[in-house]
């Protein structure tokens, strides 16, 4: 009897993994969970409007150095948009991918049709399900305070017993310090800059080809590499940060200098959006130096309450408000567009020093600290009514850490409150008095902080009283602007200030 041939059974091949997509912002071990990696660069995240120089140059050069620390795992997919990827004509597939940090990324991802596995986002203190069961508790206004103490309790961050260390949750009233008396400069050492090396170079090499092809326009100077770009890097500026700035970065986060641009602060905003420091670790590493007695309570508190607090709150505002919020809000009517010296960030003909100072920083490093941004920069917008659409758009495009989540909430909702107070309860307009007391500028200045009529009238002062002339019926029911209403109306020279600023181009 013969024997059946046996039946030729092939083992069904094994399903191929997943291949991890890296975006913009993805660019640390945090969004790697191992196995194959695809690196996606596409031309079209720099064309798509004027960006600074050095912008590109840092997120270039981190999608690059992220390249070449994953080896032989990643796939270098140098392509004009994501869709070229996501169709996957070349075979990379199928994806999965941290769930990216914009809307058009988010669309993307999620198109019918496409085989790409979403994980929940990372890179922030809260989760978007810890927010969204906390906003569903909330009634009325979601306000970053309680966002804040919410976390601090949470974490058991700078919590004693039952409350906070030092009583307070905000330790505000310790940090609004003016510069020393007569100082130039803070006197601290330079910041720990990273070296460039020739993935730097390559990437030098590579936008200058494209401006000298047309594809893409640049605002800024070229300026050598000042912000980390990868894990190593970014541990090594905060270390710098914890050793040399951190115990007075409190007492002098808002002050001014027009020779010290990085004054007290971090410098650490551009890794962590960049994705190669986590907020986490920051914030723990703040709180180590506390806690070995290297940095005083209100300088960590209010560092902390700049990454747990207002960092995160300004990400899960970006999607809890939807993407009709920067287009559709300008409650105060400000319809100017920006000014062709504003949107290439030229100061030759500005002759206030505070803004000259301010814009000169921006094209030289597409960097300020927060109170550059809100009370020069956004001031000045916000008393000259330039549209808050198109100046989110600009600050996103020009400075080095802007993020399509990261300026919604501070330009339309926090500098310019076109948004009616969802974010903030007041506008965040000052004359040169504000100016004149947190900085160095007034001094150097022809305009005087205290004449708001003449020759040397201060174009901050002076827009202040135009700027309420003109949103008056818009604020008339705030509590927090009924005495500057009162006061603009006693002024016996109102007629003589709005038309001098009605006149002025450029201050």
């Amino acid at each position: 009897m013969s024997e059946t041939p046996a039946a030729d059974v092939r083992a069904p091949a094994p399903a191929r993994a997943r291949a991890r997509l890296i975006l913009p912002g993805q660019y640390g071990d945090e969004f790697d969970d191992g196995g194959p990696v695809v690196v996606v660069e596409a031309r079209d995240a720099f064309t798509r409007r004027p960006m600074h120089r050095a912008k590109a140059h840092l997120w270039l050069s981190a999608l690059r150095h992220r390249v070449a620390a994953l080896g032989d795992r990643a796939a270098h997919v140098q392509v004009e948009t994501l869709d070229e990827v996501l169709d996957d004509a070349a075979g990379l597939g199928p994806f999965e991918v941290v769930d990216p940090p914009d809307r058009q990324l988010r669309a993307a991802v999620r198109r019918e049709g496409r085989d790409v596995r979403v994980l929940p986002s990372r890179g922030f203190v809260t989760s978007e399900a810890e927010f969204a069961t906390w906003a569903a508790s909330r009634k009325g206004r979601l306000l970053m305070e309680n966002h804040y103490e919410t976390v601090r309790r949470r974490e058991d961050w700078l919590i004693e017993g039952d409350g906070p260390a030092g009583g307070k949750f905000s330790l505000d009233e310790q940090n609004r310090n003016p510069p020393p008396k007569g100082a130039t400069t803070l006197g601290l050492p330079d910041p720990v800059w990273p070296d460039e090396d020739e993935i730097d170079d390559a990437v030098r090499a590579d936008l200058d080809a494209w401006v000298a092809d047309g594809s893409v326009v640049f605002v800024g100077a070229d300026d050598r590499r000042r912000f980390a770009v990868t894990p190593a890097e970014a541990e090594a500026a905060l270390d710098d940060f914890v050793e040399t700035r951190l115990g007075d970065f409190g007492p002098f986060e808002d002050a001014m200098l027009s020779n010290d641009w990085t004054m007290s602060h971090s410098l650490l905003s551009v890794p962590m959006n960049l994705g190669v420091l986590d907020p986490r670790h920051v914030i723990e590493r703040v709180l180590e130096a506390h806690a070995s007695g290297g940095a005083p309570l209100a300088s960590v508190e209010g560092f902390v309450r700049q990454i747990a607090g207002w960092r995160d709150y300004v990400w899960h505002l970006y999607w809890h408000l939807g993407e009709s919020y920067t287009t559709d809000n300008n409650a105060l009517g400000a319809t100017e567009p920006l000014p062709r010296w504003w949107r290439e960030v030229d100061a030759t003909e500005v002759q206030a020093e505070c803004l000259r100072s301010t814009l000169e920083t921006v094209h030289q490093h597409g960097w300020t600290h927060h109170i550059q941004r809100l009370m020069i920069l956004g001031n000045w917008a916000l008393q000259r009514g330039y549209r808050p659409a198109e100046l989110t758009d600009w600050f996103t495009d020009v400075f080095v850490d802007g993020t399509e989540w990261v300026m919604p909430a501070n330009i339309v909702g926090m500098s310019q409150h076109a948004d009616g107070g969802v974010v903030a309860t007041k506008p965040y307009a000052a004359g040169g008095r504000y100016i004149h007391s947190m900085s160095d500028h007034c001094g150097s200045c022809p305009f005087s902080p205290t004449v708001r009529v003449g020759p040397t009238a201060c174009p901050f002062t002076a827009g202040y009283w135009a700027f309420l002339d003109r949103v008056e019926p818009a604020l008339q029911g705030n509590p927090r602007m009924m005495r500057p209403l009162q006061g603009l109306r006693r002024l016996d020279d109102l007629d003589e200030v709005i038309a001098q600023e009605a006149a002025r181009t450029t201050p």
